[in-house]
């Protein structure tokens, strides 16, 4: 466990937080913040749908591809991760959460965007990602492979051991369930919809995202509400505790920096490599349309439920001294403010944020199988080991598997921000040539590889009526 915990600092101290934060800043200075000059345009994007293409292909909708992301997204970093994030880091990582949300939203913007363009046609949806991207884009194969194989240990074991190990804890916390009973239901209800396939995963994940979010969204409002009064002296210790002179001395700086965007980049996923997996299959005009669709689902993930989050545990006073951790953290805070019922809300809410990120989660390991190999079987063993990995998870410490995840995640999304800083230049012509198009009075862009003719062979998609 001390070499895990060494790796994961090194990693996280000296190598990504620098990583993270200059790709950030440079594709949202090459874009010319698109994550905030196009806002209006990704709400109006979201409601757009593939339906069936010009050759009669079921195809994901674009609010179906949103969906798959934002259930992968919202799930335990939301509720345990933000709570560990405080106790551990102080108040001040909630701000630097806030952060990476909003300048790694550009991020998520490029990743999703290239996924896009780069996706080829699948059996029953379109297929891409980083992995496709890499070996389309970049001309490296092995690059290709070796990500495929991190984000599929990454989601379909680490993650989804996360997942599983935090609901189990809420559960017991809640109810006293045992973590053996949970984690079985949990295993069982996972294999089911994962053998259903990506069309049951996208038509489950479009139901529980939207109630689920807005459930707790409401519950959090309601809170704030309550406590309304509180609210400035609430923003007043997040910023302190981030820039303080008396954190600064401590080291308490550091520890809310790096806490705050580990957390945040478990959260919401920006310039991981996962959410273009899913942006990948969906049926849109343009790669742009996709790609802000995406830059969306990271602002709803980090800007507003990790919000809500954050809030709820510094308004009700709990306590961030290491008595409590993780979602128990979060349970105690909601217990304090509303009563017994508190826990059980949590408990219940994390049934559905969890549940859904395992399924989402599942989806990105199983892209990023079909671009290893097209055998059946590799796949139906790759589901029952995720199964394989709930349970385990279950049963796990939460040190252990919080660890684990944690380097998984680094190493991919090193290898990721490597291929997108070396593409970006695609993605930054096609937000220009979709801008174009608006200014023309189109109020759909449409996109044809013919567009980029320096490319267009490497493109298997987009052609021309």
């Amino acid at each position: 466990m001390e070499i895990i915990n060494l790796i994961n600092d090194i990693l996280w101290t000296y190598v990504l937080i620098v990583l993270l934060l200059g790709c950030a800043l440079w594709f949202s200075l090459k874009t010319r913040f698109v994550q905030f000059r196009m806002l209006k345009e990704m709400m109006r994007v979201l409601g757009d749908s593939g339906g069936k293409d010009r050759t009669g292909g079921k195809h994901i909708s674009s609010f179906q591809a949103f969906a798959i992301s934002i259930a992968s997204r919202v799930g335990t970093g939301n509720l345990a991760g933000v709570a560990t994030a405080i106790a551990v880091g102080g108040p001040g990582a909630v701000f630097w959460m806030w952060v990476i949300a909003l300048l790694g939203a550009s991020s998520s913007f490029v990743e999703s965007t290239l996924a896009q363009l780069y996706k080829v046609k699948g059996k029953d949806s379109y297929i891409g990602g980083p992995a496709y991207y890499m070996r389309k884009g970049l001309k490296q194969p092995w690059m290709g492979t070796l990500f495929a194989i991190l984000i599929t240990i990454t989601f379909g074991f680490a993650f989804n051991s996360v997942q599983s190990n935090t609901l189990c804890a809420a559960f017991e916390g809640a109810f006293g369930f045992n973590h053996a009973t949970v984690g079985g239901i949990i295993t069982v209800c996972t294999l089911i919809i994962i053998f259903g396939g990506v069309q049951r995963i996208a038509k489950v994940s479009s139901i529980l995202v939207p109630v689920m979010a807005l459930g707790y969204i409401t519950l959090a409002l309601a809170i704030v509400l309550l406590n309304i009064g509180e609210l400035p002296s609430v923003i007043a210790l997040i910023v302190s505790h981030a820039f303080g002179w008396e954190q600064a001395l401590g080291g308490g700086i550091g520890m809310a920096l790096m806490q705050g965007i580990k957390r945040g980049l478990f959260s919401n996923e920006a310039g991981m490599g996962s959410a273009p997996n899913v942006a990948a299959a969906a049926h849109v005009s343009h790669p742009v349309k996709q790609g802000l669709i995406q830059t969306l689902g990271v602002f709803t993930d980090t800007l507003i439920i990790c919000t809500c989050t954050a809030f709820i545990i510094l308004f009700s006073g709990a306590p961030l001294d290491g008595s409590a951790n993780g979602v128990q953290l979060t349970q105690h805070a909601l217990t304090n403010e509303i009563g017994a019922a508190g826990g059980i809300f949590v408990a219940v809410a994390l049934f559905f944020f969890a549940f859904s990120s395992i399924i989402g989660n599942y989806y990105y390991g199983e892209a990023n199988i079909s671009y290893l190999t097209r055998r059946k079987w590799v796949l139906n063993v790759y589901r029952l080991l995720v199964g394989g990995m709930v349970m385990f998870g279950a049963l796990a410490t939460l040190d252990l598997a919080w660890s684990l995840a944690d380097i998984t995640m680094g190493l991919m999304t090193i290898c990721n921000l490597i291929a997108i800083s070396l593409l970006g230049k695609y993605a930054f012509k096609l937000l220009e040539d979709y801008r174009k198009q608006k200014q023309a009075g189109i109020k759909d862009p449409v996109f044809t590889k013919d567009r980029l003719r320096e490319i267009e062979d490497e493109l298997e998609c987009w052609d021309a009526d």
